[in-house]
């Protein structure tokens, strides 16, 4: 515990009872010293009342300095018992019953027991707090909340974010050809410097370019703050929701569904592979998650952070201290991502487990040919393959397995013990895909587990605007 800053310092009454709710200290910084204290009694001989008294002399020593203590603040007496309460209300003790001390007989499972069921995990919060009831919201002038019917008595705590973006389903016939009148004003009481202005003007040209991009891509080729980037965005451009296109931003008037050369903007939803069949376990990929839920640890609440949440006054300002302590950092770059965030080459692993490419960022010439097989022949635009051949999207995905398989197998040769060519590794690859594409779902869903807070997660970019 000591070792890791981020953890707390837990004492368990009953050690032996896993229904023990432990009481947890947490870690606070000192500058105090361990004396050892020595008290020496002497005895007098005796002799005279007054010789009686016994002579105390005391010795100290220091024997080092403290810089860390574990201080417990929480509450001892929250525990969790395994009791049942009888008719007469009279507590019974429940241990020997579902506690399994040494290995039981069949008898032991298929005896009649009162419900009882354990707590899947304890509360988080071991120190009384204060409840503060959440007022009445205080939404905008011309908000009205939504009809709720009889069924449905949850409604919306909060009106939407006031970004404005317009949203497009892969069904819906019409595309915007302009921005809401929301998101001009809003874009021009922020635009209040030639920098912002510098920037619409790279973003336009970015979209005269390409016609669509994803967030992250922007990110790579523009240096922007990311909270006028989300203004910025629904002033030149629509978010597609669903279809090929999903979790990009589309240039206002320009309907991909009727133009063919549109394929290579398709996006490609890629995670790695991991698992013991493709040769490695997820705890020996050299992309780590950001969290897992097996390191689970009980927060810190009394050094818990208050977030810091950004107004259109300090956008104006340009963000204050942020804009302050990067001052000398150069402004063309300043909050520019890398290029690995968006673009895949051959050799280099992704950033994050799961990725959105775009298919004209795929720069591997062999992904390339698959892309463009059917050139000149698209006669369709399909909600699940775009204008690309059907299972385009899975033969992308193996061949690109294939190649992160390669570079994990030559950076940690001792995970592979019985090597295998290329061509051995192809085969395999497909056989394990195979054709049914439920069953290679289901696989990827089982062995994958995508690294929650990555910027890449379409959730992520939803929730900016909803």
């Amino acid at each position: 515990i000591y070792a890791d800053p981020a953890k707390r310092l837990e004492l368990y009454f009953r050690p032996k009872d896993p229904y023990c709710h432990p009481v947890c200290a947490n870690r606070f910084p000192t500058s105090t010293m361990l004396l050892k204290v020595r008290r020496r009694t002497k005895k007098q001989q005796q002799g005279t009342e007054e010789q009686i008294q016994p002579q105390v002399e005391f010795e100290m020593e220091i024997l080092g300095i403290v810089t860390t203590v574990y201080k417990f603040q929480g509450m001892s007496d929250f525990q969790y018992l395994a009791m049942h309460s009888g008719p007469d209300g009279k507590q019974t003790s429940m241990y020997d019953k579902v506690l399994m001390l040494k290995p039981e007989k069949e008898e032991f499972f298929n005896r009649e027991l009162p419900l009882y069921i354990p707590p899947p995990i304890f509360s988080r919060l071991d120190t009384p707090v204060d409840y503060f009831y959440r007022p009445d919201i205080q939404h905008r002038s011309g908000y009205h909340n939504p009809q709720v019917s009889g069924e449905n008595l949850i409604g919306l705590s909060r009106a939407r974010r006031p970004h404005n973006a317009i949203f497009v389903n892969f069904d819906d016939e019409e595309i915007p050809t302009k921005p809401l009148e929301a998101a001009v004003q809003t874009w021009k009481k922020v635009c209040t410097n030639p920098v912002d202005k510098k920037v619409e003007e790279e973003l336009r040209k970015l979209f005269e370019v390409r016609p669509i991009w994803s967030r992250n891509a922007v990110k790579a080729n523009i240096s922007v703050h990311p909270d006028k980037l989300k203004l910025l965005l629904p002033y030149l451009a629509f978010y597609m929701l669903t279809g090929p296109w999903r979790s990009l931003w589309v240039r206002f008037g320009y309907d991909p569904r009727k133009h063919p050369e549109a394929k290579i903007y398709q996006v490609l939803d890629f995670r790695i592979r991991c698992g013991m069949k493709y040769g490695y376990a997820p705890n020996d990929m050299p992309v780590k998650a950001k969290r897992s839920t097996y390191n689970y640890s009980l927060p810190i609440t009394v050094k818990k952070q208050v977030s810091h949440t950004v107004s259109v006054h300090d956008l104006k300002q340009g963000l204050g201290t942020a804009a302050a302590a990067g001052a000398k950092k150069a402004a063309s770059s300043r909050y520019k991502l890398k290029e690995s965030i968006y673009v895949f080459r051959e050799g280099a692993l992704p950033p994050y487990r799961q990725m959105f490419y775009q298919l004209c960022d795929l720069s591997v010439d062999s992904l390339q040919k698959i892309i463009h097989r059917n050139d000149g022949t698209e006669a369709e635009c399909t909600e699940r393959d775009g204008w690309c051949l059907p299972k385009t999207s899975d033969e992308l995905r193996d061949t690109m397995s294939l190649m992160i398989k390669q570079i994990i197998r030559s950076t940690r040769p001792a995970l592979f013990s019985n090597p295998t060519s290329s061509e051995d590794g192809k085969e395999q690859l497909a056989y394990e895909s195979g054709d049914d594409e439920d069953d290679e779902e289901e696989e990827e869903e089982e062995d994958f587990k995508p690294s929650d807070g990555s910027e890449n997660e379409m959730e992520t970019e939803i929730l900016d605007y909803v």
